[in-house]
């Protein structure tokens, strides 16, 4: 017979052995019964190749009761090669494990464990009047050609069923997971578990998952089914009745073998022991809560704040606009009316015969008379009404096709005292048009961006309900509140006040735009030689880039993480640079960037933020070019803002340089020609070289929240001094503006308290992230980057407002009698 040995001999003596086996009483044997089982008792035997044990344990349940019962195994070999294997049949399932249970870790390393402890998953509560019987049978073997010593102990859980609003404290291990059981009560939807330890490792798993037998309840397979976050020291998830058709789930608890995914280390006892047996205590306590979450009402009471409160800011516009009217229908009929009248519109065509305010004539010198180039704006100069021009004659030169005034451009701008009308000698409708790309440009961005965003952001919703992975999102899960297929609803219906805020904002310039074309059409020359030339491209802009700020900040808040974090700061970036574009443009409106430069400048911005997050963390290399590139960019700017573009950006410019401080630095060292935007600049530059070496320094990980600090600086440095230069120049803050300014600063001192309680952090792993999640303080719905996303929109509507109506004070005044700075 091929193969070997006569089965003649091996056959009996299996059999003797199994007789031996049987008659020793310590089990059932091939064809036996099992020898009986009582719960809580502890059983202590040995197994080899040729002894099987065989314990049967019966129960009996109640009507609508369900019974867990619990498994507790150990064995004292340590050998991989033999373990003892252990299988328990119910009436619908088969459960079996090893011990040494092997956990596999990083780098292919592997935890053994003698200790096992399983749940069995429970029976089904029957609808009989009477109990019904239960029966389970443990299985133990092993092929070991030695006796094994193992322990077997089987007990029936007395607190397996959750209740709601009560905690229940519990330990787990690697080894000895743990799930329980929760109904929902009749007047519940929604509810949420709250996971808590006093300990921050080892790290753990919570996993909701449906009432379906197997349980998965082990490290490798945890993930398997149902939702599941990553745990340090808290957890929550929200979890509805609807995605349960029998209105009860299982909830999990599993220690995992090793630390690294919620932001540990391996231990550095195990290095270089790959298949040691794994002794050490890895146990954590845990204590859930399971409470019921908000009812639906509150849902509409947070839309209706939502709207309400920011509708109110359309009523406070009527109201004042409304006042203003009125204000404007009464001067009209006692003959008083002045031609802008404060609000920043002409509305009359008479002449004006206002006297130059005290301090108006900025300096020494009287420079009215270089307000030559004011009569290429009057009636009859320039193009002729309503004309129609190619928006490429603007980008040809810095006036147009005028070469007489070309050639003059250089002596104009190098007099110590300029004035707006030095600055705004273009002709108006070439200028607005100009400034109007910055408006469609913006749009075309907006389009193209958000597209793309907004599918990336349904995908990544789309993965966190199919998969269950909690972990993808960075949500505050303790104040995330669902609805639809959106996990936090609350983050994103906080963003509508960008939306709302902006598209009123919109509607206040267009208002402006409307009276202002309509004294425009009247010809009133005083509409073209006095105040502020008004164009409202920019303006226009910055209302598009408040409401996409709100659309893409909702988009980010979808699934907020490490990949779409740029979605969040991209108009952030591009608002702080068109105010600062829209503030220098008052009092130099010939001579603003271009639309085309400007928003290539935010795109590079845009790159270096997102190389930054990618690579800003460790590599010292990007710190060090991200530096020089920050400072020589300051550079370049306070030279371009000094010398008001004549100094030229080329190959030459570091021999020009050179040539400027010798001559000015050390050939005579004499008082700077432009005193005033020197010390701005300086200031300027002190503050960005401070942030450069700051990130040298510090390399701060929320390389994002960095770059946009330094725009913010250098914006409120800029308004800063616009507001001095303004006040020392003798010139006046109207009521309005004044009343916005304050405005501003209160709502952003209060935003900013707020966007500084951090509740997540995609920087760090998830389960590190849900250590901030904090619970809800308004309204039982927002949270407080709501009441930040809230409070930020109003204070950039405020400063908004500050920008458009800071200048109405000089309507009245001749355009040369404004100085420039």
């Amino acid at each position: 017979m091929a193969g070997g040995a006569a089965p003649v001999p091996g056959a009996l003596l299996c059999a003797l052995l199994w007789a031996a086996a049987a008659a020793a009483g310590a089990g059932g044997g091939p064809g036996g019964s099992p020898a009986p089982g009582a719960f809580g008792r502890v059983y202590r035997g040995a197994v080899n190749i040729s002894a099987e044990r065989v314990y049967s344990f019966a129960y009996s349940s109640e009507p609508g009761q369900v019974d867990a019962v619990r498994v507790y195994v150990n064995s004292s070999s340590e050998n991989l090669q033999y373990p003892v294997l252990f299988v328990v049949r119910q009436q619908k399932g088969v459960l079996s494990w090893q011990v040494p249970l092997i956990f596999r870790g990083l780098y292919q390393r592997t935890y053994n464990y003698q200790e096992v402890s399983r749940t069995l998953c429970p029976s089904e509560p029957t609808p009989e009047t009477g109990p019904s019987d239960q029966i389970i049978f443990v299985d133990v073997a092993s092929m070991a050609p030695f006796n094994i010593a193992y322990e077997l102990l089987v007990t029936r859980l007395e607190n397996f069923q959750l209740e709601t609003n009560k905690a229940f404290n519990f330990t787990a291990s690697p080894s000895q997971p743990q799930y329980f059981l929760y109904k929902f009560p009749q007047d519940v939807d929604s509810v949420v578990i709250k996971v808590v330890s006093d300990a921050v490792y080892p790290c753990s798993v919570v996993s909701v998952q449906d009432i379906v037998c197997p349980v998965y309840d082990l490290d490798h397979n945890v993930e398997f089914n149902g939702v599941y976050q990553s745990m340090t020291k808290q957890a929550a998830i929200t979890v509805q009745r609807k995605d349960f058709p029998g209105e009860q789930f299982f909830v999990v608890f599993v220690i995992k073998p090793e630390d690294y995914a919620c932001g540990g280390s391996v231990p550095s006892s195990i290095h270089g022991n790959v298949n040691r047996t794994w002794n050490l205590q890895r146990t954590k306590n845990l204590q859930v809560t399971i409470v019921p979450s908000i009812k639906k009402s509150i849902y509409v009471q947070a839309m209706f704040f939502s709207f309400l409160s920011f509708l109110s800011f359309y009523l406070g516009s009527v109201v004042v606009a409304f006042v203003h009217y009125i204000r404007v229908r009464r001067k009209a009929s006692a003959g008083r009316l002045s031609p802008e009248d404060g609000s920043g519109i002409m509305t009359s065509s008479h002449p004006i015969t206002a006297s130059t305010p005290e301090g108006s004539s900025y300096g020494a010198i009287d420079e009215s008379s270089s307000s030559g180039g004011r009569q290429l704006s009057s009636p009859g100069c320039g193009l002729p009404a309503g004309s129609d021009t190619d928006s490429s004659v603007e980008e040809e030169s810095d006036f147009d096709t005028m070469p007489e005034i070309e050639s003059d451009k250089n002596v104009i701008r190098t007099k110590v005292f300029l004035y707006l009308s030095d600055l705004s000698r273009k002709d108006r409708r070439i200028v607005s048009k100009k400034y109007k790309i910055y408006f469609w440009n913006i749009i075309t961005i907006a389009v193209f961006y958000a597209l793309p965003v907004i599918q990336l952001v349904i995908t990544y919703q789309t993965v966190v309900n199919v998969t269950g992975n909690q972990d993808i999102c960075y949500y505050n899960f303790l104040c995330a509140h669902p609805l639809g297929v959106l996990s936090a609803f609350n983050n994103i219906l906080s963003n509508v006040g960008h939306m709302l805020l902006g598209f009123l904002f919109l509607l206040i310039v267009l208002r402006r735009d409307i009276l202002h074309r309509r004294a425009m059409e009247m010809k009133d020359v005083y509409t073209l030689d006095y105040g502020i030339p008004k164009h409202f491209g920019l303006f226009y802009a910055m209302g598009i880039a408040l409401m996409m700020e709100g659309v893409l900040s909702a988009c980010y808040h979808v699934c907020p993480n490490y990949s779409n974090f740029q979605f969040d700061t991209s108009f952030m970036y591009m608002i702080a640079g068109l105010c600062m574009l829209k503030l220098y443009q008052t009092r130099h409106p010939d001579i603003n960037a271009s639309a085309y430069s400007a928003y290539a400048s935010f795109a590079v911005v845009i790159c270096l933020a997102v190389l930054g997050v990618v690579f800003g963390k460790n590599d010292m290399w990007f710190w060090v070019i991200f530096s020089m590139i920050h400072v020589l960019a300051s550079l370049a700017l306070s030279t371009q803002i000094y010398y008001m573009g004549r100094f030229k950006i080329d190959l030459g410019i570091f021999r020009r340089a050179a040539m400027v401080l010798y001559t000015d630095c050390i050939q005579q060292c004499s008082r700077p020609m432009y005193m005033d935007r020197m010390v701005l600049l300086i200031v300027g530059n002190l503050v960005n070289w401070s942030f450069a070496i700051f990130g040298l320094v510090y390399r701060p990980r929320d390389f994002a929240s960095y770059i946009l600090g330094i725009f913010i600086c250098n914006l409120l440095l800029y308004l800063a001094f616009y507001i001095i230069m303004k006040l020392r120049s003798s010139e006046k803050l109207l009521p309005i503006p004044l009343f916005c300014i304050v405005a501003t600063a209160v709502v952003w001192a209060a935003a900013l308290y707020f966007f500084f309680q951090t509740l997540s952090s995609w920087e760090e792993t998830p389960a590190e992230s849900r250590e901030k999640n904090r619970p809800c303080i308004l309204l039982g719905f927002f949270d407080d980057h709501d009441v930040w996303h809230f409070l930020s929109a109003a204070a950039l509507f405020f400063s908004f407002l500050v920008l458009l109506t800071l200048d109405d004070d000089l309507d009245t005044v001749r355009r040369d009698k404004i100085p420039v700075f």
